[in-house]
């Protein structure tokens, strides 16, 4: 019997299997924030894939706060009604839970989009911006120097996290998870590397955990019990002197005393010097370590691409879920075929129903159709 096509529970929120739709980035909202009409089509899309959990993308929770100029926004209400004929939309036609990633991108913010090189705008560029971080360090050599956040800054950015949140609930949505991976703002914060503040916020490990922590908690208080919270880290930089797994360990636990409820095991983003020894799988080292010293659930991500190393890594107890960004996109009927490998069922529209093959009469689970 194939585990991976089993419920789970984060927290309150009970899944059908699982299999998690990574956030990724989509740079297609209309230049301040608001989604768009790809938006619909493309989280419509994957919504009818048959997973058990759809992550929206890394949303900006204030208008610095963005990846690149067309970077997905949710620091005003108007932001959350361009939003919902999306949600509105995958609610009335799938079944699949929906949270979304709030984040903010420090100094790996004002960037051009992916297909047009990805590289740092500068302020005086027409697209770009005054970047801000935890300490005045850019990102890379040549990249605009980040202003170094002050004591009201640090408050505007946690307010503006949790004003998100609480939009995110009003919008319906069931889950939320913080950015605290690849390399932005708050995972600035607890890297050495990036941090070199000489406040309460800076130095030592309780110090640069600080914020994050602080961050989590304003989310977590923003909205009601029912609403999940967790987070995604970085679970090393891939650079010596850097934020690493022991380190993350130690974020776990603290996240767990303040009532996070999964926590979602990715690495690196945070410097040019990283050095990823890439492979399928390459991640999940660090999500089962975690799982092991965690009763959170753990989701594993990174290069996660067959359904048998899907169902290996789920049945060895490395994660309790895995999550998949590039796979989907290529292939958004993932889940149906690794159910149809497998030997499980999965949801499917009725609109679908008539494409199940003929040899697996209930890849779909109970079906009727006719026709005259």
């Amino acid at each position: 019997m194939s585990k991976l096509f089993t419920p789970i529970a984060l927290g309150p929120l009970q899944l059908e299997n699982r299999i998690a739709i990574a956030p990724m980035c989509q740079y297609s909202a209309d230049g301040n924030g608001m989604a768009t009409d790809w938006h619909t089509i493309h989280l419509g899309h994957l919504a009818l894939s048959g997973a058990g959990l759809l992550i929206i993308e890394a949303t900006a929770v204030t208008q610095e706060g963005r990846i690149s100029p067309d970077d997905l926004g949710l620091w005003s209400d108007a932001h959350a009604q361009a939003l919902k004929p999306a949600i509105e939309s995958m609610r009335r036609y799938s079944p699949i839970k929906i949270a979304i990633q709030l984040g903010h991108a420090g100094r790996k913010a004002s960037s051009e989009v992916p297909w047009q090189g990805g590289a740092n705008l500068p302020v005086d560029n027409p697209r770009g911006w005054q970047t801000v971080a935890p300490s005045a360090l850019p990102h890379a050599e040549g990249d605009t120097v980040p202003v170094a956040l002050d004591k009201e800054g640090l408050a505007r950015i946690k307010e503006g996290f949790a004003a998100a949140a609480r939009r995110a609930h009003v919008l319906g949505l069931d889950a939320i998870e913080l950015h605290g991976a690849h390399g932005y703002l708050l995972h600035q914060f607890m890297s050495p590397l990036s941090n070199r503040r000489t406040d309460e916020y800076g130095g030592s490990l309780e110090n640069r955990i600080r914020f994050p922590l602080e961050v989590f908690k304003a989310v977590r208080d923003a909205v009601p019990a029912p609403m999940v919270v967790g987070m995604r880290i970085s679970a090393t930089d891939w650079v010596e002197g850097g934020w690493d797994l022991e380190q993350s360990l130690v974020l776990t636990r603290e996240l767990e005393k303040l009532g996070c409820q999964f926590i979602h095991v990715s690495s690196g983003g945070l410097s040019p010097q990283q050095k990823i020894p890439l492979g399928p799988g390459y991640q999940i080292d660090f999500a089962a370590r975690v799982k092991a010293e965690t009763s959170m659930p753990t989701i594993g991500v990174g290069l996660i691409t067959e359904p048998l190393q899907a169902e290996t890594i789920i049945q060895s107890g490395q994660a309790d879920m895995v999550a998949l960004a590039r796979a989907i996109l290529y292939d958004p009927r993932w889940p149906w075929h690794a159910a149809a490998e497998l030997g499980a069922q999965v949801s499917a529209p009725p609109q679908y129903w008539r494409s199940q093959p003929h040899q697996l009469k209930n890849l779909f689970g109970p079906t009727k159709l006719g026709q005259r």
